[in-house]
């Protein structure tokens, strides 16, 4: 005898193929293909209640996340083609406490448009389940993010449940509502033999897994076999996942067989089925159907519970490389080669990015979206490290070694979640005699060359868009001069198929001209006049060409000498491509949004009567942004230990604010958690690019450091006390490779001086001597003696360039007991300040000057500032690295000096103004 135990139970369209089995479209028509159970005696009244209950588990189960976490707010998306009827499924959501997305795509949707929307959705953070509505290819369906798979259809889902990964894979509701009825008919029985036909798709591979997992013996066909009569006889319970051939007959149905199938033919309509049917009811379609829906909103809730676990601070997973240390230490690029760097992907989800948050470049480097912010805002941030140094020799004193030594030392020796945030190098030095800015010895961040070399691309995307803009000021200059003003309407606001509109970019123009009007067609020709010239006065121009190499021939050139500009020459230059205020832009700003608004501000002349003409007035500004649209997202990398680097920005100390990205800094922070640490590095001494990390960086960013890590050698200590003067190129003198006492001592001035710099914001400072195989350890205690008595909190001396992190270990140690502190943060002026009184407190306070001395030009620039409204800006310096002062030969601590102020220009969308101190170019 037959009866129908569970019927339509899963929607399938008859004759589909190759897809995954999709979830029921609640409230679908009676005719639709699903399945069927016959045979023991089912409760179908227990469908509803377990419906129910499941709906009453997931309500309390959110009520306790969002009591965790207030701000909590997960959503789920459900993508639906056609008419279906998805009511049901929202109401479930809306009721547990879940916010619904519901994107609701016409029939004949192709398969391109469903993967936009995909896309988006698994971009979106506050999505923590995905529902498709539709069958879809299988390369449709594996877009969705594994971890917001609710549906369980992905190809990882379905790997991490044949593994048994239960923790971190979603089981497709169709399978678990199998089981279910399983279990309320009391068929989940040990040994049980279960028979599953079907197509070998993953809902087979799925019902195999679940019912071994339940100590049962699973067995599986597809529907060709012909010995399907044979097997049905030797199991229990059997289950159909896909619908039967239409020329198969039912001989293979068995009397006291329990059957779970798609409607086949000859099953739903035999008269022993509808007899049975009629005198034992089986669960309704509908009921079947709320089942489903009801897991799917299960997993959905699980989704969001694991999310927020993932959201909780927890130690990272970092796998260190191996570091196999040799002496003497080869050079830079044998280590860095000799070193195999782990995959990207790998390092990244050591850390907690998701697989959807990075995008490759290649196997050892990764951009990091933006997206993570949003994702990780309610995280506490860690604490904040930035390394400076004392004055340096032209040989640089190894702030960047130190910062990846420390990270090394934390990361994969003292086991805390830690990361370095360094910039780019420019071309130029890399090839010049500076060379790379990777690190060096056994303190390096990996592949060299990939990091030294183009990287991602973000410096060449900063290129072009720079000379972008600098094409568009000629061009602008060349039309206004040779096109009357009704012809440089018809190109600005061509007709395009009879019709005419202004550009979002124009109609700002026109607000800002107090031209209230949207047609094209209504402007007077007055007005038409005030928005086509901008009337640029070419002596004001500041916007020059950039090009990343030392090509000191492009220094100073004509342009415009071809027959087709009609005469109209003038004298340009290029500056080298970091020098732009677009990478100081690129530097400072803290979204997609908030760098358009600053490149639409960047001042590039003066029209003729004095007023500031921007980048927006030029109509440029959204060009720029997409070509640096990709250059805003960090770069990740790893250091030869294999703990994680963002590359991000790479600002010179002297003409702009010489530090790392703002953004890269604030997603480490959240990346690393409250007991983590991030590492990042100021440019050239403390006097200049430590400075204006506070000063400038914070302001703009929000953040406060914990703690300062100074950077002394023995070496430029010995210059300071004295010691011969230190030329790139050429042979150190004996006084710097032999023991010298009393140069040492005499050149801790700086040290104390820089020390001083630091209590100045009200920072603790601990001094890392970076030691060198020429330094005595008499020298080295003689260095932490002194800085100790001049206020550091502690002085290590420090080995990574040798050892790696391990040489490292006691800075990392007296990093964080000085990050145990409580600091007392504050700038250095308030910018409501005066502009000469904020150069005046910078001169005095940190250079130790006399005071100040402004050039008549410099004067006039002043006021023009002033008067253009700027003048509440910061202050950058550009001066000489190699002294405090601004004269380069004048080692140790100067004083009495009064310090020259030949020029002063202005970066707006950066926002800052930078003086031109003395002869620095």
């Amino acid at each position: 005898m037959w009866k129908l135990l569970a019927r339509n139970w899963c929607r399938l369209p008859s004759g589909f193929r190759g897809c995954a089995q999709r979830s029921p479209a609640i409230g679908a028509e009676d005719g639709a293909v699903g399945f069927a159970a016959t045979g023991r005696r089912f409760p179908g009244t227990n469908v509803m209640s377990t419906v129910r209950q499941i709906i009453l588990n997931c309500k309390a189960q959110l009520l306790a996340l969002k009591k965790l976490e207030p701000s909590f707010h997960p959503r789920l998306a459900i993508v639906q083609t056609g008419d279906g009827e998805m009511s049901e499924v929202k109401k479930m959501a809306e009721e547990v406490g879940l916010s619904v997305v519901h994107v609701h795509l016409p029939e004949g949707t192709v398969k391109e448009e469903f993967v936009h929307e995909i896309i988006k959705l698994n971009e979106d953070p506050e999505i923590l389940g995905l529902v498709l509505s539709h069958n879809l290819p299988n390369v449709v369906m594996n877009i969705v993010n594994p971890e917001k798979d609710t549906d369980g259809i992905t190809d990882v889902n379905l790997g991490r449940l044949i593994r048994g990964d239960l923790n971190e894979c979603f089981v497709p509701p169709t399978a678990s509502a199998v089981m279910e009825l399983l279990e309320q008919a009391d068929l989940l029985t040990f040994g049980r033999k279960v028979f599953i036909i079907g197509e070998g798709g993953s809902l087979e591979a799925t019902m195999q897994k679940l019912v071994q997992m339940e100590g049962m013996v699973a067995v599986s066909c597809q529907w060709q076999n012909t010995n399907i009569a044979e097997l049905v006889n030797q199991t229990d319970v059997v289950v159909v996942t896909s619908p039967a051939p239409a020329d198969h007959g039912d001989d293979w149905l068995r009397a006291d067989t329990t059957i779970i199938a798609y409607d086949v033919p000859g099953l739903a309509s035999s008269s022993s089925c509808q007899d049975l049917q009629h005198n034992e009811p089986s669960p309704s379609r509908n009921e079947i159907g709320l089942l489903t829906a009801a897991l799917q909103i299960k997993n959905t809730v699980e989704s969001s519970t694991r999310w927020l676990k993932q959201q909780q601070l927890k130690r990272w997973s970092l796998q260190p490389l191996q570091l196999h240390a040799v002496s003497p230490v080869p050079s830079d690029i044998e280590i860095s080669r000799a070193q195999i760097p782990k995959p990207i992907s790998t390092l990244a989800k050591e850390i907690g990015l998701r697989p959807t948050e990075i995008e490759a470049y290649g196997r050892n480097k990764a951009k990091v979206k933006l997206s993570l912010l949003d994702r990780l805002k309610e995280r506490e941030d860690g604490k904040y490290v930035l390394v400076a140094g004392i004055t340096p020799t032209p040989l640089g004193e190894g702030k960047s070694t130190v910062t990846i030594g420390l990270v090394q030392a934390l990361a994969a020796h003292l086991h805390v979640n830690a990361f370095a945030c360094v910039r780019q190098p420019s071309q130029g030095p890399t090839f010049g005699v500076k060379g790379g800015a990777a690190g060096g010895g056994y303190s390096q961040v990996i592949p060299m060359e990939e990091f030294n070399l183009h990287l991602t691309g973000d410096i060449h995307a900063i290129t072009a868009a720079n000379n972008l803009l600098a094409a568009a000021i000629d061009a602008r200059m060349f039309h206004e001069a040779t096109q009357s003003d009704q012809a440089l309407y018809n190109r600005l606001v061509p007709t395009v198929n009879g019709q005419r509109h202004f550009s979002a970019i124009q109609l700002a123009r026109l607000a800002r001209l107090g031209i209230q009007k949207k047609d094209p067609h209504g402007l007077t020709v007055e007005e038409i006049t005030r928005f086509v010239r901008l009337d640029l006065d070419p002596s004001t121009v500041t916007w020059q060409r950039v090009v990343d190499t030392n090509d000191r021939f492009l220094r100073k050139i004509t342009i415009g000498q071809s027959n087709t500009e009609r005469g109209f020459v003038r004298e340009a230059q290029f500056d080298i491509a970091v020098a732009s205020e677009l990478m100081a832009i690129l530097a400072l700003t803290d979204s997609l949004a908030d760098m358009k608004n600053r490149l639409g501000k960047i001042v590039v002349a003066n029209d003729m009567k004095g007023r500031p003409i921007t980048a927006e007035d030029l109509g440029v500004s959204g060009a720029l942004a997409v070509l640096m649209k990709d250059a805003i997202k960090p770069t990740l990398m790893q250091t030869l230990e294999g703990t994680p680097v963002f590359v991000h920005a790479g600002p010179f100390a002297n003409i702009a604010h010489g530090n790392s990205s703002v953004l890269a800094d604030k997603m480490a922070l959240k990346l690393v958690g409250k007991e983590g640490f991030v590492v990042t590095e100021a440019g050239f001494g403390a006097d200049i690019g430590m400075e204006k990390f506070f000063n400038i960086k914070c302001r703009a960013s929000g953040l406060q450091p914990d703690v300062v890590v100074l950077v002394a050698t023995i070496r430029a200590l010995k210059m300071h006390g004295g010691g011969p003067s230190v030329t790139a190129g050429k042979p150190l003198s004996k006084e710097y490779t032999e023991e010298n006492l009393k140069l040492v001592a005499d050149g801790c001035c700086n040290l104390q001086k820089q020390i001083q710099i630091a209590q100045l914001f009200g920072i603790p400072v601990v001094v890392a001597v970076n030691v060198f195989k020429t330094d005595s350890e008499a020298e080295i205690e003689l260095v932490c003696e002194i800085a100790k008595d001049s206020g550091a909190y502690d002085a290590v001396p420090c080995n990574h360039w040798a050892t790696g992190g391990r040489g490292a270990v006691q800075l990392a140690e007296a990093v964080r007991k000085a990050a145990e502190q409580k600091g007392n943060f504050k700038y250095l002026y308030d910018p409501e300040m005066p502009m000469v009184k904020k150069i005046r407190t910078i001169a005095q306070k940190v250079y130790g000057a006399e005071d100040i001395e402004l050039s008549a030009q410099a004067q006039s620039k002043v006021d023009l500032y002033t008067s253009q409204g700027f003048g509440k800006l910061p202050i950058c310096m550009a001066k000489t690295h190699l002294s405090l002062s601004h004269q380069p030969e004048r080692k140790g601590v100067p004083s009495g000096f009064i310090l020259p102020i030949r020029d002063v220009r202005a970066s707006i969308g950066a926002g800052f103004i930078y003086p031109l101190v003395g002869t620095i170019t």
